[in-house]
């Protein structure tokens, strides 16, 4: 039987080397292959939670500039990336402990979209988060103005 071909057939690779791991076929194993592959699940779930926290983010802001605009399209994307992220960080000591540099990254553009989705000027959103990270996912957390 040929070993399937990470380029032609991912899938069948897949399986094939989760044959060879669990057999402990080190011959079969396709390392550098293997290692990228490894390497992106991490950062697939870093980039989950940044972009999970920048949308939560934005509704945050937006709940606490707009009362009035409230609804359950934003009630429900906020409890939507809070129960995302809470899937993605139960799994993962290191993302949590890497959340102050994530919201970091994230607020400076949930910011900004923020101020692109509601018209209100820049200034209306803080420069930094206004929240804790255990704030910000807290599921009793509605912000007012």
């Amino acid at each position: 039987m040929t070993t399937p071909s990470y380029d032609t057939d991912f899938y069948a690779w897949t399986q094939a080397q989760a044959e060879a791991l669990r057999t402990t076929d080190v011959a079969a194993l396709d390392l550098e292959n293997l290692a990228e592959e490894i390497e992106s699940l991490g950062k697939r779930d870093r980039r989950t939670v940044h972009g999970h926290l920048k949308v939560l983010l934005i509704h945050l802001l937006k709940w606490a500039a707009q009362p009035a605009r409230r609804g359950p399209s934003w009630r429900r994307s906020i409890h939507n990336a809070r129960d995302t992220l809470r899937l993605v960080l139960d799994d993962s000591v290191t993302l949590q402990r890497q959340l102050p540099a994530i919201v970091a990254e994230a607020y400076p553009r949930a910011r900004q979209q923020a101020h692109e989705q509601t018209g209100l000027p820049l200034a209306t959103f803080p420069e930094a988060c206004p929240w804790s990270i255990a704030q910000v996912l807290d599921e009793d957390l509605w912000p007012e103005a």
